[in-house]
């Protein structure tokens, strides 16, 4: 887990919008993942347990704090779901 002083970096999956990931889900491996179809990175939606690839505009879903990767597990998302995700990020992300 990161530390007190540690900033999570913008695009990574630990938190989206003040959410963090649950006590089960070992946060260290889920910023290791990447969408399984673009390689880009993956951002942490707490609040629908998903795992979100906007590059692929894509939700893949977290169950019993596993991800589950599968292109045909994920769920489309569209541009009303990328725009609330955009302006989630910028909230959480703490000014300097």
């Amino acid at each position: 887990m990161a530390g007190a002083g540690e900033q999570e970096t913008e695009g990574r999956v630990p938190e989206t919008a003040g959410e963090t990931a649950p006590a089960h889900t070992d946060r260290r491996v889920l910023s290791m993942l990447v969408c399984p179809c673009t390689r880009t990175d993956l951002l942490y939606d707490g609040v629908r347990q998903e795992l979100i690839s906007r590059a692929a505009r894509l939700a893949f879903p977290i169950r019993d704090g596993v991800p589950v990767m599968a292109r045909d597990e994920a769920r489309p998302l569209d541009d009303d779901e990328l725009r609330a995700l955009a302006k989630r990020c910028a909230a959480a992300k703490p000014s300097k």
